[in-house]
């Protein structure tokens, strides 16, 4: 039996470090026993950062939102659990895990996670106003604001002229929908519009890029997220764009962060950045263009009305003033999510009231209105209402660690060192504040 165990070791090894699904396993301790590369893809750690670590401290999640540590628990398998969540190298990642106890002669040892990454299956299938089948044309997007009016202006520029163009903006501020405007302005037209998600370094995907491109002409190609890329394979996508720069393809791309900082940090190709850089379009947050928020929702429902037969005519004060107070961290995709989440509870409503929003974001946006108090706000008087304890430590925690991040200009590392803690418990803590839960 050991002979035969010998054997087939190596043929499991293999298989398990070059299958296409995530593999985590641990011991009864939480301690990794197996963490293959499709899984440290997925997570963006590495070997180092996990081995003699227990995953509680890893992760710093509670027990309940670990599938992991709950089938420990309960000895009974967790299947078919869809997670999405922001991984290390700050990609939004999406996967459908089965999570499994593992038993040696009865005995549980331990237990396994399989992650399947649905994350450009997710992005194929959400596409923001796509389901009302109209084509996303500049006149389609919303642009009360001179921001966006602006934003607008520049991308006819860019039909117009008909050369690469970058474009730059946070994740959900639309830079998707920038892009196909733009295609269905050139005049004559392209033929197709076609999306390069650029969410993996895989090589494969730009090898399938590089046959396919051979055969496209007079196309517009949207390399989605290119600072996503290794540098490896952003200078291999730059070759492949140059020995292709012959044909009639409008090449856009799309990063999520300052290029001059990416290029400082190594994490955009300069080279790559210089290619794409004839036009650049900054597509602002939602935060900056707030006057963009109330036509935008007014748009949702007018297109909702048109092919669902959504009865909202009215929007009352208090919605939109909660809508206007909102930071919108997740922007114009966070906005629509929560437009789609509302419009699936209508019936015969005619007015958008405060009460029909759904509770998860009533939390969020009172503890965006917490966060902007000062620090004389936690001084106690005998003139002043006392909170109840788990209140007032709440909102203390919120305040202080607000206060950390913006003396540290953001920097997680810096402010997580500065108040002794672990830099995983800090993003852990902002993560639960942001989604209006307490963090503990």
């Amino acid at each position: 039996m050991n002979d035969q165990l010998s054997k087939l070791l190596p043929f499991y090894k293999f298989a398990t470090e070059h299958v296409s699904v995530g593999i985590h396993a641990v011991d009864l301790m939480g301690k990794t026993i197996i963490y293959n590369e499709k899984m440290k893809e997925i997570e963006g750690l590495d070997s180092v950062d996990v081995v003699d670590r227990s995953i509680l401290d890893l992760f710093q999640f509670e027990q309940q939102e670990s599938t992991l540590l709950k089938v420990l628990h309960s000895e009974k398998p967790v299947l078919r659990v869809k997670q999405t969540y922001w991984n290390r190298n700050g990609q939004e990642i999406t996967t459908i895990n089965d999570t499994y106890p593992v038993f040696d002669e009865g005995k549980q040892i331990g237990a396994i996670e399989f992650s399947r990454d649905i994350t450009t299956l997710e992005r194929l299938i959400y596409q923001p106003l796509k389901r009302y089948n109209e084509a996303i044309t500049l006149s389609t997007i919303t642009a009360a604001s001179q921001l966006m009016k602006d934003v607008k202006e520049r991308s006819i520029k860019a039909a117009h002229v008909r050369m690469p163009v970058l474009l730059t903006g946070e994740a959900g501020t639309g830079k998707d929908l920038i892009a196909e405007a733009i295609h269905h302005q050139l005049s004559p037209p392209n033929e197709q519009f076609i999306s390069l998600y650029c969410h993996s370094s895989d090589m494969q995907l730009i090898n399938k890029f590089q046959k396919e491109l051979v055969h496209l002409n007079n196309c517009t190609i949207f390399c989605e997220r290119i600072d996503l890329l290794s540098i490896d394979l952003q200078n291999k996508l730059l070759d492949i764009l140059k020995a292709n720069s012959d044909s009639q393809n409008l090449y856009i791309a799309s990063i999520g962060l300052d290029p001059i900082d990416l290029i400082a940090k190594k994490q955009l190709s300069k080279e790559l950045y210089y290619f794409f850089t004839t036009v650049t379009i900054n597509i602002p947050p939602l935060r900056e263009r707030t006057d963009d928020i109330i036509p935008f929702v007014e748009d949702y429902f007018q297109r909702y009305l048109n092919r669902y037969g959504s009865s909202i005519q009215e929007i009352e004060e208090e919605v939109i003033q909660a809508f206007l107070s909102y930071d919108w961290p997740g922007n114009l995709k966070e906005l629509e999510l929560l437009l789609d989440e509302i419009s699936s509870m209508i019936t015969t409503e005619r007015i958008l009231k405060i009460d029909m929003l759904p509770l998860h974001f009533k939390l969020k946006v009172q503890d965006f209105n917490v966060s902007a108090k000062k620090a004389e706000d936690f001084v106690v008087s005998s003139d002043k209402e006392l909170l109840p304890l788990d209140a007032y430590l709440r909102e203390a925690e919120i305040y202080y660690l607000q206060k950390a991040m913006d003396k540290y200009d953001g920097n997680v590392t810096k402010a997580a060192e500065a108040l002794g803690m672990s830099r995983q418990n800090l993003q852990y803590r902002l993560r639960k504040m942001k989604n209006g839960s307490t963090p503990q």
